[in-house]
């Protein structure tokens, strides 16, 4: 790490990352798309250990979409396998640096053998007291409301307000991100975290994910802490 970072008593509680371009740095590159998403596993063992240095409380991972179910058989085979690998690398260093794995998103969708080792391994580390590392897996924002709104229909709750409607999400008890980075340039969300980001600061990234670096990551702080939070108040 060469960048300083600026503002160290106004760093995010939460930071969402919305992973795009290992594809794309890949077709650049002349290569499989396959070795781009590699290459994007290397990128989160970065900026999760950057994270845990900076004792960033929560970061959330948008690892794969419900849209990303229209990809080619043989790229989302590729993925689930590389998702698979990744878990059983990393689960003592998951919990050497007290890290506690979570997944938000439609878990049932996944191969049934990726299921049973993802609950391991939330299970093996939910005593760590750490970064708390969210994964968003076969997950949707649109779809997240619409599961907590069947699920208030469900439950006869009489009376709905903002906070009553929390708790049908996904992950009631996870903050709402600070700090949204997209990567790849695109300035969007993509479904990402649409109940949960009414007020998170969006910071948009022109490098594709496997070029995002720990430097990029401290830009990306640098800039939040300069901005001015007003949540639709007046400030003085």
């Amino acid at each position: 790490m060469s960048l300083k970072l600026e503002h160290e008593n106004n760093l995010p509680v939460h930071i969402g990352i919305i992973m795009d371009g290992n594809g794309r740095w890949a077709t650049n590159q002349k290569m499989k798309r396959l070795l781009g998403h590699i290459q994007g596993v290397e990128t989160v063992r970065s900026i999760v250990e950057a994270c845990v240095r900076l004792k960033i409380a929560h970061l959330t991972l948008y690892t794969f979409s419900k849209e990303n179910w229209q990809r080619p058989k043989e790229e989302i085979n590729d993925l689930m396998s590389l998702l698979s690998s990744s878990l059983k690398n990393e689960l003592e260093k998951l919990n050497r640096n007290n890290i506690a794995l979570k997944v938000v998103g439609k878990l049932e969708d996944l191969p049934a053998k990726l299921q049973t080792l993802i609950m391991e391994v939330i299970e093996s580390t939910k005593n760590n007291t750490g970064l708390v590392l969210t994964l968003a897996l076969s997950y949707g924002g649109r779809q997240e409301i619409v599961d907590a709104i069947n699920k208030i229909i469900a439950s006869n709750d009489e009376y709905i307000d903002e906070e009553i409607f929390k708790n049908y999400l996904y992950a009631p008890t996870m903050p709402d991100p600070d700090l949204i980075i997209r990567t790849g340039g695109e300035s969007r969300l993509s479904n990402f975290l649409l109940w949960q980001s009414a007020y998170s600061e969006i910071y948009v990234s022109k490098k594709n994910w496997p070029e995002f670096a720990e430097d990029d990551l401290i830009s990306a702080l640098n800039d939040f802490g300069q901005r001015k939070r007003k949540y639709g108040k007046v400030l003085n």
